[in-house]
């Protein structure tokens, strides 16, 4: 077999491969919205109500809005598209992990009500009553749950005449209700305090970070880190002007903006980053590139952000009275031969000053320290933004979130000001830092 042969059948082995684990992953997605239907729609209606009808057409219509909008925003489709998909589709993919963690929690409390509702009835049983340890299906007759015609929908009619203990379809039906409403309302009170919590802006958060380089002179110097904006068809014009008004509001000595700006091109959210332009600090404000920034015209965005007044540092360095401010893009860059170059960045420097580095993914971290870099500023872990996402992240990046030592260099995560996808925190609040430096000669 030729090279190319080879080559080929490696790609056709890797393409059925691929298809198989999409086919797979799809399979476990949908079984997944399928027990969580049957909980929440299927065991707590009556066949043929109105009820279960709008049940069936929310779980059926919300995965598709969800994959409408992910499609929409990727594809680059009409921006008026983006906006009417990106709220409910985003929405959903955040409520429906909530309902399903809420089911499965529904479980274990499932027989402690059954449980609690035996006792109860044991307790009003006059007294002399034999104990009765008939399932349903033993007697039908009583098992059976009598329905009423009520406007041509079938109603459940609770058995008084079944005797204390007896789990009738009637008394199956209530526990259903009481857990499923349980598990419904936990899940849309915790989005609806988790969107509150992005809605309402990013909190500030300090840290002091000791320097051994840093001079005596920039002692107390405070660098504001801002990460994941993520401007698009939900966070907008006004989400911007409450993070330059926060940022601008802790009078910081220097700006960085480490990626992930945007979600979209230009000529869509160039008018919301606009307000960029009001950030001010006595040593201006940098950017780096973050991975979604190549989703949306990296290029474009530099020269855009330029133009506000926002140097970007595209693997360069500029060198600060008391230290040397460098910046790499993103490693997403790669594909269009835009990665970042650490040796561009920092391999002529003068290493006995301290260097403060740039970087959008933390995972670059083992290049700085080889370029010995002081501290690494970072976000795109969002700190997991949706509790249990933090494992999970915990599995890609050496830091989620907050100040950790690699060798001689440290790294510093943000959470980010903003949220990808649902407009949603659960666990992972989103913040802007202030890094105060420290001086050991102090």
């Amino acid at each position: 077999m030729g090279l190319w042969g080879l080559w080929g059948a490696r790609g056709a082995v890797v393409v059925i491969v691929a298809v198989l684990v999409g086919l797979v992953a799809l399979a476990v997605i949908a079984g997944l919205y399928w027990y969580v239907w049957r909980r929440l729609v299927r065991d707590t209606t009556v066949a043929g109500s109105w009820l279960r009808r709008a049940g069936s057409v929310v779980f059926v219509a919300g995965p598709l809005l969800m994959v409408g909008a992910l499609v929409s925003e990727r594809a680059g489709a009409p921006f008026w598209m983006q906006r009417v998909l990106g709220w409910p589709g985003f929405y959903w993919m955040a409520l429906s992990l909530y309902l399903l963690l809420a089911v499965v929690v529904g479980e274990v409390v499932r027989p402690l009500v059954r449980w609690g509702m035996a006792r109860y009835e044991r307790r009003r049983a006059p007294a002399g009553d034999a104990p009765v340890t008939q399932t349903a299906g033993t007697a039908p007759a009583v098992a059976e749950a009598r329905t009423a015609e009520t406007g041509g929908v079938r109603t459940a009619v609770p058995d008084t005449a079944a005797a204390p203990g007896l789990v009738t379809p009637s008394r199956r039906l209530f526990v259903s209700r009481v857990v499923g409403g349980a598990a419904a309302t936990a899940a849309l009170g915790t989005v609806g305090y988790g969107t509150y919590g992005v809605l309402r802006g990013p909190r500030v958060k300090r840290i002091t970070v000791p320097l051994a380089k840093l001079p005596r002179s920039a002692h107390g110097f405070r660098i504001a880190v801002v990460s994941d904006i993520h401007l698009g068809p939900i966070l907008g014009r006004d989400f911007t002007r409450h993070v330059v008004g926060t940022v601008n509001a802790t009078q910081p000595d220097l700006i960085a903006v480490v990626g992930d700006l945007v979600d979209g091109s230009v000529p869509n959210l160039g008018p919301a980053a606009q307000p960029l332009a009001g950030l001010r600090a006595r040593h201006g404000a940098y950017f780096v590139t973050g991975n979604h920034e190549y989703f949306s015209g990296a290029a474009q965005w530099v020269e855009f952000v330029r133009g506000l007044g926002i140097q970007p540092l595209e693997n360069a360095r500029t060198e600060l009275p008391a230290f040397d401010l460098a910046g790499v893009n993103d490693v997403a860059g790669e594909s269009q031969g835009q990665g970042p170059d650490f040796a561009k960045a920092l391999g002529d420097r003068d290493r006995s000053r301290t260097a403060v580095l740039l970087a959008h993914q933390p995972i670059v971290i083992d290049d700085a320290v080889k370029h010995g870099v002081d501290l690494q500023l970072s976000g795109h872990t969002h700190g997991g933004q949706l509790w249990p996402g933090n494992y999970v992240a915990e599995l890609a990046n050496p830091t989620v979130a907050g100040l950790e030592r690699y060798g001689d260099t440290q790294l510093y995560v943000t959470r980010g000001a903003g949220a990808w996808g649902p407009p949603v925190r659960v666990g992972a609040p989103s913040d802007i830092t202030v890094v105060e430096l420290a001086s050991r000669q102090a």
